[in-house]
């Protein structure tokens, strides 16, 4: 299963971003970027934005659950 969250916020500090930038990249305050690295899912909009801040396809990991799932 995946989480996300976490996946979101191991990006963010593997580019060694902050919060703050994070933020307000995204037009909202730090406490909703923290809620955003508790979520397991998110809504595809959001989700889609922050895979453009952080240059990242974060959809690529549910592409790569679905294959797996495929497979068994």
């Amino acid at each position: 299963m995946i989480h996300i969250g976490k996946l979101i916020e191991e990006e963010l500090h593997r580019q060694e971003r902050s919060v703050s930038w994070f933020a307000k990249k995204l037009c909202c305050e730090r406490i909703n970027v923290y809620s955003i690295f508790k979520r397991t899912s998110i809504d595809t909009a959001l989700l889609l934005r922050i895979s453009i801040v952080l240059q990242h396809n974060f959809f690529q990991h549910y592409l790569t659950e679905l294959d797996r799932k495929q497979v068994n």
